[in-house]
């Protein structure tokens, strides 16, 4: 498998924001949205290629339960189901962070795994490639995240939101794009239209960090 990097730090944002995690990410992406910030993960990437027991080996050694699997977009990666169920079956804690072009589908019946869905909003540039079936299958032990970069992005998540009735059925999550998006506006675009169950994810390893420091 292509291993970018694995690290050890607390959950920057999502629903185990605050808590340790061990990190895995995974080299190549199938989108390019505007707004990357891994894009050392597809651009000329620099990766080890590792086996899957030798990443199972790593994990246990960190003694750390939750694991977070991203990328680039992990569930494109030769291999990551097998490595998924070894890690489940080492009783981890498995969050995979995935861009929502993917379907889900296979990996519904492994236990201990949660997923992290964005949902690309006109930002993005990406909006056409969401895999909308993956909304049949997201429980909420999972959550959808919404990118946003200005009010017409907030706009286009409510009505996400609405169609797919996301409140009732996951964790729905607004995270800003890094100093694009005043913090303020957002609070009150949830106020405005009653957004109960929706819950601000500000970046906090890019406020204890500097913004672009890897490894954190």
């Amino acid at each position: 498998m292509q291993v970018i990097e694995k690290f050890v730090s607390i959950n920057g944002e999502g629903l185990k924001q605050g808590e340790l995690a061990l990190f895995i990410r995974f080299a190549n992406c199938n989108l390019r949205c505007s707004y990357c910030d891994t894009k050392y993960s597809f651009i000329n990437p620099e990766f080890t290629n590792e086996s899957i027991d030798e990443i199972v080996e790593y994990a246990k050694s960190k003694k750390v339960k939750n694991i977070t699997l991203t990328g680039g977009e992990p569930l494109i990666q030769d291999g990551i189901k097998e490595l998924i169920i070894k890690l489940a079956n080492n009783n981890f804690n498995i969050e995979i962070e995935t861009n929502g072009s993917v379907s889900i589908k296979e990996f519904l019946n492994i236990p201990n795994v949660s997923f992290t869905l964005d949902y690309k909003l006109p930002f993005s540039l990406m909006e056409k490639h969401m895999d909308f079936s993956n909304y049949e299958f997201i429980t909420k032990k999972d959550s959808v995240k919404f990118v946003c970069g200005n009010l017409s992005d907030m706009e286009r998540a409510y009505e996400i939101i609405k169609k797919y009735n996301l409140i009732e059925k996951t964790n729905c999550l607004f995270s800003p794009i890094f100093n694009m998006i005043d913090l303020k506006e957002m609070v009150n675009f949830l106020i405005d239209n009653n957004l109960n169950g929706v819950r601000l994810c500000l970046q906090i390893h890019k406020i204890i960090w500097d913004p672009n420091e890897r490894g954190v």
